[in-house]
This record gives structure tokens, C-alpha cells and sequence, in this order.
């Protein structure tokens, strides 16, 4: 689960950073409800109980439904929570929640079924590795080549072609927001520190909304209409998932050891 929170905050951290996804305030609340709840709570108490020591590709996806499942709807809930004590919008609470929880539940459902597909390959393929995971066999004897660059070439393909396909609709969240109050994102604060990171944000951006920063879109409502006229063929859609891939793996990697050393050291 530590890899793994790893992984999901340096996502977040660069998706935040570099693409304009997210704003850095909510940055913290971002890693606490989409990588705290599902490596620390939904993994170790739902999925592994599930799954148990000798998974089979049942156990597999009712482990990972219920616990994507769980995990999105403590994350949903908890962003109603903070949304309330933020104090800084009026969105109506019970109106909120009664959005946030359901499309979060059939949402959970699709990455639940996406999850048990992934992890049955790497069962069926290689067993090892989920054993290694699991402590069950030593890590130490597994050889991690071929399924490095399994993923590397299946992030390539995703980053690279698949993601112009991705859906043009409003994820959850702004799903939610526009059915309560009749607009995708909340106007933020004018002054103080909300503007200082905004401008930070749009300075480290370059390329905000996943493409390249188009001549006079000078906010993000502008941004995202030139965003739409383009094809689905879109290269900085490309550009935007392989760089964003490779500095999330180089992120990752350099975080991790740094932490092996730091380990080796206070031996």
C-alpha cells in the first residue's frame, strides 16, 4: 500500500502541477481522498481479507469491486465533508451528498470491474508477483523485467492513442456540482492565498487541460472551448500522457529510493 500511495499522490501532485487538474490548494484533500483511503483502508481491510492468500478470479473481483466501491464512496463523502467545512461555497448539504454518493457508487462499480481485470492478468501471467505482494514469496525473487515494461508499453498505448477517447463529460465531482448549483466548478475566492497559488498554477502549467496552451486563451473557460473545436486526434492529448507518464514514473521511482535508502541507513 505505501508503492501505491506513492504512485497516487505523485498522479496528483503532477496532474496538479503541470496540467491545471486540481487545484494545489485542495491538493492535500485530493491525496487524502483518493490515495489514503483506497491504499490504507479499502486494500488492507476489504481487499486482502477478500482476495485472501490463494486468490482465485472470483475473489479477485469481488475484492475489487467492493473495495474501489468503498473507497470512492469514503473519498465523495469526505469531499462533501470538506466542502462544508471550508465555509467558502453554499452548496446545500443534503442536495450535495444525495448527488456525490450515487455516481460515485456506479462509478466505483466500472473501476471495480477495470481493477479485477488488471490484477487477474498479473495473477494468471505472472503469480509471482501478486505472491510477493501478498508476503507470501520473497520479493527479492521475483524478476519485475518483463512486467516493467508490460505496463511501461501498456502506458504508452493508454497515454498516447487511447486517451483520445477519453469521455468529454463532467467526472463525478463536476457532475455534481452542476446538478446542485447549475455550474461544473465554484468561484474561488478573489485575493489572499487562493489567487497566489492560482497564478502559480497557471504558470507551472504548460499544458493545461491535457493539450498545448492555445494563443489568447487566457483562462480556463477559453482554454477549454478551443479544447473541444480540436479533433479526436488530438497531439497534445498524446503529448499530455506520455509526459505526464514519465514524470509520474520518475516521480515514483526517485521517491521510492529515497525512502529504501533512508531505510538501508537507519539500519
Amino acid at each position: 500500500p505505501y508503492a501505491a500511495f506513492i504512485v497516487l499522490a505523485s498522479v496528483l501532485s503532477v496532474q496538479a502541477l503541470f496540467f491545471a487538474d486540481g487545484g494545489l490548494l485542495a491538493l492535500g484533500c485530493n491525496v487524502f481522498n483518493l490515495a489514503f483511503f483506497p491504499c490504507f483502508l479499502a486494500y488492507p481491510l476489504i481487499y486482502r481479507p477478500i482476495a485472501g492468500r490463494n486468490p482465485s478470479n472470483l475473489k479477485i473481483l469481488a475484492g475489487s469491486v467492493v473495495s474501489v466501491v468503498a473507497a470512492l464512496q469514503l473519498g465523495a463523502f469526505s469531499v462533501v465533508l470538506e466542502t462544508l467545512a471550508s465555509g467558502i461555497t453554499d452548496l446545500p448539504f443534503k442536495t450535495f451528498l444525495l448527488l456525490m454518493q450515487p455516481i460515485h457508487l456506479a462509478i466505483g462499480l466500472v473501476e471495480g470491474v477495470i481493477t479485477a481485470a488488471v490484477v487477474s492478468y498479473v495473477w494468471k501471467a505472472r503469480p509471482e508477483v501478486i505472491e510477493a505482494v501478498q508476503g507470501v514469496a520473497p520479493s527479492g525473487a521475483v524478476s519485475l523485467k518483463k512486467v516493467i515494461v508490460f505496463f511501461v508499453a501498456a502506458a504508452v498505448i493508454t497515454g498516447g492513442i487511447l486517451s483520445w477517447f477519453a469521455s468529454s463529460f463532467p467526472d463525478g465531482l463536476e457532475w455534481a456540482i452542476e446538478k446542485t448549483s447549475g455550474r461544473e466548478e465554484l468561484e474561488a475566492p478573489e485575493g489572499g492565498i487562493h489567487s497566489a497559488l492560482a497564478l502559480l498554477q497557471e504558470r507551472f502549467s504548460f499544458l493545461p487541460d491535457y493539450g498545448f496552451r492555445e494563443p489568447g486563451a487566457t483562462d480556463e473557460v477559453e482554454a477549454e472551448g478551443a479544447a473541444q473545436e480540436q479533433s479526436v486526434m488530438d497531439p497534445g492529448t498524446s503529448v499530455s500522457g506520455l509526459v505526464g507518464g514519465a514524470i509520474v514514473f520518475l516521480l515514483s521511482a526517485g521517491v521510492g529510493l529515497i525512502l529504501r535508502k533512508a531505510a538501508a541507513g537507519s539500519r
